[in-house]
């Protein structure tokens, strides 16, 4: 398989594979697998058609943008702002919930305890901080070997626990919970973020990015199953919010590797947004990037909010909803204004962005009262 086409597609599968992959299996033990499982199939196949509503935006404009860019470029002022807020709250959201989970991950893995996280976090910090300096082709590398290395562990993971499963764990419905996995579940799928990277990595193949996306949004969907059929089904609703914190060191590596790989995508992305459509200089850039993430942590931390789910649920929902509702009209807009013939179209109209506006506004009422 062509090695661009595979470069592509894992970027975006290592840009969605994060925290959020992690906070699954205790939202879904609130619910019950049949929930989860219908929340996981639902909201995956309606990001993969934003996804792909956002690709067609990027194939239909000829310089590069993030998305605060392409908001300015097909809806004014206002949509850039719009875009530019949200934008930040979501990325910053994702970022800080890395923190809290490498943190926890690598310091159970080394201490098998979770009591020193917070020096943890600061190796971590200073880790991701230096790679980012090393640019997109390091992006690649990184995005690439590091999905590979996941789903190898994530396949080993498996097979060992599934003689462990116990069946009458995956039936159990709590009907009461059919909406707390909404947020994380949601949380958990969003990549969009990674899509202007997408058209640059496929850049002179743009032909290959329907599939890319298609196969690269795919297989978080895929592995959020299994990852929850797995982990519910032997703990139950005994899954730590963590989920990889419960079941040995094998696991808690791959927590470690599906945050490191997300949070250098998202760093990058942010990069991007503040030197492509901010205009910020780069050493500004660079310091808003790596510094804000670590403050907000220590702030948390100084009050005891370091939350996993509620930064997960809250970021999901917020960010991913007006993010959603956002493509859809800059994607409307693309289709009168666009500056080239994408390689290929996506429908959207009004009847579309209603219903999908009604899901998270839903959604978001849920995950806020």
């Amino acid at each position: 398989m062509d090695k661009k086409f595979l470069a592509t597609a894992f970027t975006l599968t290592g840009s969605i594979i994060g925290a959020g992959f992690l906070g699954i299996p205790y939202v879904v033990a609130q619910s019950g697998f049949a929930i989860g499982v219908f929340w996981i199939i639902f909201l995956g196949i309606i990001i993969t058609y934003l996804l792909l509503c956002a690709s067609e935006v990027t194939l239909r404009t000829k310089k590069d943008h993030q998305l605060v860019g392409l908001a300015q470029k097909y809806l004014g002022k206002k949509g850039k702002w719009a875009m530019l807020c949200v934008a930040i709250f979501g990325i910053y959201s994702a970022l800080l919930a890395y923190l809290i989970g490498e943190g926890q991950s690598l310091a159970m893995l080394f201490t098998n305890s979770t009591t020193h996280a917070g020096g943890f976090v600061l190796v971590f910090w200073i880790a991701l901080t230096l790679l980012l300096r090393e640019g997109l082709r390091t992006l690649k590398k990184v995005e690439t070997y590091g999905v590979i290395v996941v789903i190898i562990v994530f396949i080993s993971i498996t097979f060992k626990l599934l003689p462990q499963i116990n069946i009458q764990n995956l039936t159990t419905i709590h009907y009461a919970n059919f909406f707390t996995p909404f947020g994380v579940i949601l949380f958990a799928l969003i990549g969009f973020s990674a899509i202007p990277e997408l058209r640059m990595i496929a850049k002179g193949q743009e032909k290959i990015v329907k599939n890319a996306v298609i196969l690269g949004a795919t297989i978080p969907i895929l592995a959020y199953l299994l990852f929850a059929a797995v982990f519910v089904g032997v703990l139950g609703t005994n899954v730590p919010q963590v989920a990889t914190l419960g079941l040995g060191n094998l696991v808690i590596l791959l927590g470690v590797f599906t945050m490191f790989t997300s949070y250098f995508v998202l760093s990058f992305a942010l990069l991007d947004l503040f030197r492509l459509d901010l205009k910020f200089k780069k050493r500004e850039s660079y310091a808003l990037v790596t510094i804000i993430p670590l403050l907000l942590y220590l702030f948390l931390d100084r009050f005891g909010q370091l939350n996993f789910i509620q930064v997960l649920g809250i970021g999901g929902t917020i960010s991913g909803g007006l993010t959603a509702m956002l493509i859809l009209l800059i994607a409307k807009k693309a289709k009168e204004k666009g500056e080239r013939k994408p390689e290929f179209s996506i429908p959207v109209n009004w009847p579309i962005i209603i219903v999908v506006a009604i899901i998270f506004l839903l959604g978001l009422f849920t995950q806020l009262f």
